[in-house]
C-alpha cells in the first residue's frame, strides 16, 4: 500500500528543516535535498520501529 504524506520545507538559519505533519515527524539538512532525504529515513525508522498501535493512528 502506498501512502501520500506531506512534506513541508523551510530555512532556519543556515538550515533547511523538513516536517511531516501527519506524522509530527521533523528532520533537517544544509540543503533542501538534504533535508527531504534525512524526513524520509526519519520516516522510514518510524514505521520500522512503531507499534501496530501507532501505526494504526496514521491510517
Amino acid at each position: 500500500m502506498k501512502l501520500k504524506l506531506t512534506s513541508v520545507l523551510h530555512k532556519e538559519g543556515d538550515m533547511y528543516v523538513a516536517l511531516c505533519p501527519e506524522l509530527d515527524i521533523a528532520s533537517q539538512g544544509y540543503t533542501i535535498e538534504e533535508a527531504k532525504n534525512n524526513l524520509k529515513e526519519a520516516i522510514s525508522l518510524f514505521f520500522e520501529c512503531a507499534s501496530k498501535k501507532e501505526k494504526a493512528n496514521v491510517f
